[in-house]
């Protein structure tokens, strides 16, 4: 019957779950041996495809405008539709599989995924699942709705950024403070979908059997090779190594200045007074020139971009009603990858899109795997694909290369890229020590003013260099404006690790670039098929967490720095 099964998005985007099921029913009842096998793992990811697919098209729906009725309807239709009904024989044909004893080629690890999440499946808990994607939906349409009117003129807070590069210090301020107190005027709002979240993700994980939602996700996540032991461990060596090269970045920001004290203010704004940098006078300015880049570091990588953009997978620009952030996803049974970005025309909105753009060049390398199962990559590698491509298409920035900027402008870009990266992991630390306590102590966490004050003090520990003073309310709050730990808990550790797998990517691609982009691919195209450590093999790096390569990396970066301050 799979033979009739569509393999165009608009032929079964009105499907409900009546639809799909004999498609799930046959899966399940199907007679599973070795000589069907191939066969049976065919039809299972045919099906996996387009049900990802309408789920991918729908979410994506919502964050592209968060203010449509119908757009919400439809995607809580299928969340309360299809999603569970879905999820169960999902969960049934992956029983299925590991009942038969048969593995078929190339799904070693998937299958070693599917045993840890049959460990915690539960079906009490498939409508709760729904409920906090609902539930994360609520977070959307809170903070898009955050504006704030500036000389008449009404911004996004977002929108606000490019005003912090200004050179008046006095507005810089008043915009800022403006945002701070629109923030914090969904302060109770934000609360009271907190204690919800947590009610449900303490029901998720007691479902499931564990002792807490920390351990749930640990196994949703297939954090096989390391552990929150680990994680600690790459605190410290953040703490160690990186923390100091934040305190060295802002007092040579503050020294430039002249300021007595650097304030939140004075942290984009050009410390040499240089005009503001401007890579781009419209949104087909932003793609062409990316597209030039990438030309220009690898024929394949351009034409997978070339195809995105023919094909309208470019969602760029800011505008009210859309959701906060930036993300790709891909349509896999369309084999195709979105991007969804918020660019405002300042330097982050190159890195973004760059970023970006290696999210989809890892689904592309990865498509021509048989199985759908194999594409379930852990963030941990897909991030090394995305901040790797900043890094690697470093080189192209000005425009004698293809790029935005002169060749002085194309060094400044690149070392505010190198601080932002370093400044990075303070932060990221910050919020993924904050969620190991959440999770660590459920019921002191669901109470929304432990958080501020934990919050607070791992601000104090890793946020050296700024002064906010009289703006304890502000800082204390930090976590309401951290989308990942209110809609995807435990996802920002992979950030900080990635990082420092992308940064030896980009070290091995100063010695040897061409080598550095083969080896690259090499582990993209592997998909979800080996352990973290062989995937960054593959990529000739290191899976780590210690202080002496985040410390390589660290020295690396600020001699870079030093190298392109002579030609800024």
């Amino acid at each position: 019957m799979f033979a009739s099964l569509p393999k165009e998005y608009t032929q079964y985007k009105n499907w409900t779950w009546d639809n799909f099921k004999p498609y799930a029913d046959d899966l399940i009842s199907r007679e599973l041996t070795p000589e069907t096998l191939t066969a049976w793992m065919t039809d299972w990811s045919d099906l996996t495809r387009m049900l990802t697919e309408m789920f991918a098209r729908l979410y994506a729906g919502t964050t592209v405008n968060t203010i449509d009725p119908d757009v919400k309807a439809a995607y809580n239709a299928y969340l309360d539709n299809i999603y569970g009904p879905a999820q169960a024989a999902d969960q049934a044909c992956k029983e299925k599989l590991l009942a038969s004893g048969l593995q078929p080629e190339g799904m070693a690890l998937p299958l070693k995924h599917m045993r840890a999440e049959a460990d915690v499946f539960s079906p009490a808990n498939l409508p709760l699942l729904a409920e906090e994607y609902k539930l994360n939906s609520e977070y959307d349409e809170i903070i898009s709705a955050q504006t704030v009117t500036v000389d008449g003129k009404e911004y996004t807070v977002k929108q606000l950024e490019p005003l912090y590069l200004l050179p008046d210090r006095a507005f810089r301020e008043r915009v800022y403070r403006l945002a701070a107190e629109r923030q914090l005027a969904d302060r109770e709002k934000l609360n009271d979908l907190w204690m919800r979240l947590m009610t449900v993700r303490g029901q998720i994980a007691a479902n499931a059997g564990l002792p807490d939602y920390r351990a749930y996700k640990w196994n949703v996540l297939h954090r096989f090779d390391y552990t929150p032991q680990d994680c600690y461990s790459f605190h410290a060596a953040i703490e160690q190594e990186v923390v100091p090269a934040m305190r060295r970045i802002r007092q040579r920001r503050q020294a430039q200045l002249g300021y007595d004290t650097l304030r939140p203010w004075d942290e984009a704004v050009d410390p040499l007074g240089r005009d503001l940098l401007k890579p781009y006078q419209s949104i087909d300015e932003l793609v062409a020139k990316a597209a030039a880049i990438f030309h220009q570091l690898d024929p394949q990588l351009a034409e997978y971009f070339e195809i995105m953009r023919r094909q309208g997978m470019l969602d760029l620009d800011n505008r009210k009603g859309k959701a906060p952030g930036a993300y790709s996803i891909s349509f896999d049974m369309s084999r195709q990858s979105f991007i969804f970005e918020n660019a405002v025309g300042v330097h982050d909105d190159v890195a973004t899109l760059l970023h970006e753009a290696g999210h989809t060049f890892h689904s592309y390398e990865s498509f021509h795997l048989p199985y759908a199962q194999q594409l379930n990559v852990g963030m941990e590698i897909a991030e090394v694909a995305s901040m790797a491509m900043e890094q690697l298409t470093a080189p192209y920035l000005s425009a004698e290369k293809g790029g935005y900027y002169t060749t002085a402008d194309a060094a400044r870009a690149r070392i505010e890229h190198l601080e932002s990266m370093l400044l990075f992991w303070p932060y990221m630390a910050v919020v993924d020590a904050f969620q190991h306590w959440v999770y660590e102590d459920h019921a002191l966490a669901s109470q929304p003013e432990n958080c501020d004050a934990k919050w607070a003090e791992l601000w104090g520990r890793f946020m050296v260099g700024v002064d906010f003073t009289g703006l304890e309310d502000h800082v204390r709050t930090g976590w309401q404006r951290k989308m990942h730990i209110f809609q995807v808990p435990f996802y920002y550790v992979e950030y900080g690790l990635a990082q420092l797998g992308a940064m030896q990517v980009w070290r091995n691609a100063i010695q040897d670039q061409a080598a550095a982009v083969a080896a690259y691919r090499r582990a993209l195209a592997l998909g979800a098929t080996r352990s973290l450590p062989e995937l960054y093999a593959a990529a000739e790096v290191k899976f780590a967490f210690d202080a002496e390569t985040l410390g390589e990396m660290v020295r690396l970066a600020e001699e870079v720095m030093e190298q392109l301050a002579q030609v800024a």
